[in-house]
């Protein structure tokens, strides 16, 4: 089993652990969280997020609801998974999870403290979001391979990334909050490796009404687009090359 020591040799975990395992800072305008990868394969991880293009951020009031929407939207070709804390039975609905889908990527957001980043690993998480105010290049000074930007359809979106790229092209983004599946393409097209969808594919009100059918559906459209944002990108390096 992971320990926390062991986590914080990490690539990802290396950042200071203040901003690790205390409470989480007041909003600011500005905002970026790095994504933590809390397993010994961190290169197989950080392949997999960047060839799906798309990580599926879910929240559910019940542990009930998070599993069924998780097997959703797995079984409409998500494979990169990240449940809330905030989600009752988390580490429960991700044991689960973990043991009937083994090959896919889960994990765990908003991790604020180390007894949670450790139950994280232990229920099976590959990876962990938890919140921080730094600088993009501090983060990647300090280890981090991917930065997730956060809110970017507030700090300008699409525009924005196309923008913020230009002089980090070295480091890998992933794109949050506010992103719609017809927009992933363009998203990742100017420079986002991922984005982050939540209620685009774990629709509030499908989610309200147990609609697991609609949201297998939004699954599977917003695989199938960020695959093809991503090979799509990856042909036009190729091109250039």
């Amino acid at each position: 089993m992971a320990t926390a020591k062991s986590l914080m040799r990490s690539p990802f975990a290396s950042l200071s652990s203040s901003f690790m395992f205390k409470s989480s800072p007041p909003p600011l305008p500005r905002r970026l969280h790095r994504l933590r990868v809390c397993c010994s394969s961190i290169q197989k991880t950080l392949t997999e997020i960047d060839s799906s293009g798309v990580i599926a951020c879910l929240r559910a009031n019940s542990a009930e609801l998070a599993f069924e929407a998780a097997c959703a939207a797995l079984e409409g070709g998500i494979s990169v998974l990240e449940i809330v804390m905030l989600t009752p039975g988390v580490f429960e609905v991700l044991q689960q999870l973990v043991h009937i889908y083994p090959t896919r990527v889960l994990g765990v957001g908003t991790v604020l403290n180390i007894e949670d980043a450790e139950r994280a690993v232990t229920a099976g998480a590959k990876f962990f979001m938890s919140p921080a105010i730094v600088k993009i290049l501090s983060a990647y000074d300090a280890g981090a391979k991917i930065v997730k930007i956060y809110p970017v359809s507030a700090l300008g979106g699409i525009h924005y990334i196309s923008a913020i790229k230009k002089p980090f092209p070295h480091i890998s983004m992933v794109a949050s909050q506010g992103i719609t599946i017809g927009s992933v393409g363009e998203y990742i097209a100017k420079g986002a490796s991922s984005v982050v969808l939540s209620d685009a594919i774990f629709d509030k009100e499908a989610m309200g009404q147990k609609n697991f059918n609609r949201i297998h559906q939004l699954a599977n459209m917003a695989a199938l687009q960020c695959k093809e944002a991503v090979d799509r990108k990856k042909n036009l390096m190729l091109n250039n090359l």
